[in-house]
């Protein structure tokens, strides 16, 4: 009698290869998505982002040129109202957008507009150093990049709710200085919140701050927060509309750098010399385009899983008949 000898079958081994060809396909179909909602489609849209052209006199160089960046409400979640899952989103997507502007566009200055984190003015002592160190992890930038932070509401809380040891908090972790001048243009930067007018101790400390700065720049005190500024750039609004105030100063409020606000993220480019500006919009990601992907994505995995599975002849095959059909009549 012939011995037997142990080992796959031609059938087998055809069926082994189907098998991990069809691996190879999904695993290929879920890499591929993934690189690109995740990582690619930061590039493919803030890559149609340009600096705007200021009409610079022939007089100056184009050195004196400032590139800024302006980005508001990034409104980072927290220990109370942040689910993990949405924070990690949330977080990685701000994070993707930021880094990849920062490598595309080359920014000198990032100024980011208040509402930093989205429960600093309740925030614990513990939550508030975890809060900061995923910001810092989220928005580090190159050495030759300045980053200028402004106070907001959801940091130190709203004017009856803000107190001193907010405010000092607060300024612990980000520069506290009001002026900031560099190439020939100053930025002045302000704690909207204390500017209720009413009197209040932390108001007439914002008051005569900005008083001081005004002496610092040789302005008038009859002129709009004792100061003469050509542009106002605020936060807080989650829009982008423009208000033009009664001495004909345009006071711009930029968007919403997050997706948490159920908007088009998106945030200001501004190129400034000491004489002129140009601003423009760039946006970012559509979260609706990235779910469509994923969900295209899927059907397409099930395509293939059916076609593996027999129950649905293969497209390709299907074509071919068709046409060898068509041919044939």
């Amino acid at each position: 009698m012939a011995p037997i000898r142990p080992g796959f079958g031609n059938q087998d081994l055809c069926l082994l290869k189907r098998r991990s060809f069809l691996l190879l396909k999904l695993t290929a179909v879920v890499f591929a998505t993934v690189l690109f909602c995740e990582f690619l489609i930061y590039y493919l849209v803030i890559f149609q982002c340009d600096w705007p052209e200021v009409k610079t006199p022939a007089r100056e160089s184009a050195q004196k040129t400032l590139k800024a960046m302006f980005l508001a409400d990034t409104h980072l979640l927290g220990e109370v109202r942040g689910h993990w899952l949405d924070k990690l989103r949330r977080e990685w997507q701000m994070e993707r957008a930021f880094q990849t502007a920062l490598w595309l566009l080359q920014p000198e200055v990032v100024f980011i507009l208040g509402d930093i984190f989205d429960e600093g003015k309740w925030s614990s002592p513990q939550a508030w150093a975890d809060d900061v160190q995923r910001f810092r992890k989220i928005f580090r930038h190159p050495r030759h990049v300045q980053l200028k932070v402004v106070a907001g509401n959801h940091d130190i809380g709203f004017h009856y709710q803000m107190s001193t040891y907010k405010i000092k908090r607060f300024e612990k972790v980000f520069n506290p200085k009001r002026l900031f001048s560099w190439k020939g243009t100053n930025f002045v930067m302000v704690n909207s919140v204390a500017l209720e007018g009413d009197g209040c101790h932390i108001c007439s400390q914002a008051e005569a701050e900005l008083l001081e700065i005004s002496h610092q720049l040789n302005c008038s005190r009859e002129l709009l927060w004792w100061l003469r500024p050509r542009l106002i750039l605020s936060g807080h609004t989650h829009s982008a509309c423009e208000v033009l105030h009664g001495v004909g100063i345009p006071e711009i409020s930029v968007p919403s750098f997050s997706w948490r606000n159920r908007n088009n993220p998106s945030f200001i480019m501004g190129s400034m010399t000491p004489t002129e500006y140009a601003l423009a919009k760039c946006y970012l990601p559509h979260e609706a385009t990235v779910l469509a992907t994923y969900c295209v994505a899927a059907g397409l995995l099930a395509v293939l899983l059916l076609v593996h599975s027999r129950l649905l002849p293969s497209p390709f095959l299907f074509g071919w008949n068709l046409l060898r059909k068509f041919k044939t009549t």
